[in-house]
């Protein structure tokens, strides 16, 4: 069973084991699935609503989106997990001959872009859910509006982790030019995110 099929029990066990996977990057994920969940059921908590009668267009586009993107970020529990299990199993390649050594330098590299490319991609994905959640932010049931604050300290936790291990693995990138891209937006995904999670607490604390 994959880890995003996982009970919560089954999974904070192996979390909690002396495996090195799954680790932050699926944790990163998790959270980002929680606060993709929380923005769909505060939208799903305003449909139908006649006092938000001006904003049920924008909260069933928003509960939809984040329903999609929830089901995205769940599954990067599990490929973060398969992405660094790759990079064990290429160091563990042979290399007593040039060919066996040539191969595993190709296999270590590839495994390190994809071991690279998946928090990255976690964090993208994270970063269009507190879009949306921003967006609901006063447009949303005033009864949710401290879900919405949750959402968006989830998102900003899995963006944050998420970058932690796109850092970590720049080091064994073999393509400088892909190191540094990844280097370069990554900084302008954080920058945005804390920027659109500070915006959304501090409208939530002026409401509650």
């Amino acid at each position: 069973m994959t880890l995003d099929k996982q009970s919560i029990d089954m999974y904070l066990v192996a979390l909690a084991s002396e495996l090195p996977a799954p680790g932050g990057g699926s944790a990163s994920a998790l959270c980002g699935a929680q606060g993709a969940a929380l923005t769909a059921m505060v939208a799903n908590l305003t449909l139908g609503k006649k006092k938000y009668e001006q904003e049920q267009e924008i909260c069933r586009l928003a509960a939809c989106e984040a329903l999609e993107l929830k089901e995205k970020l769940q599954i990067q529990i599990e490929r973060d997990t398969q992405a660094y299990n790759l990079v064990c199993s290429a160091f563990k390649l042979p290399k007593e001959t040039t060919a066996e050594q040539a191969l595993r330098s190709h296999k270590i590299a590839e495994a390190t872009l994809a071991a690279t490319e998946m928090p990255f991609r976690t964090m993208q994905l994270a970063q269009e859910v507190l879009r949306l959640t921003r967006s609901l932010v006063g447009r949303s049931n005033v009864n949710a509006a401290s879900d919405l604050g949750v959402a968006a300290l989830n998102l900003l936790c899995c963006i944050k982790g998420a970058w932690l291990n796109v850092l970590i693995n720049l080091s064994g990138l073999k393509d400088e030019n892909k190191a540094a891209e990844f280097l370069s937006k990554g900084r302008s995904l954080l920058e945005e995110a804390e920027k659109t999670e500070h915006e959304i607490l501090n409208l939530v604390m002026e409401s509650l």
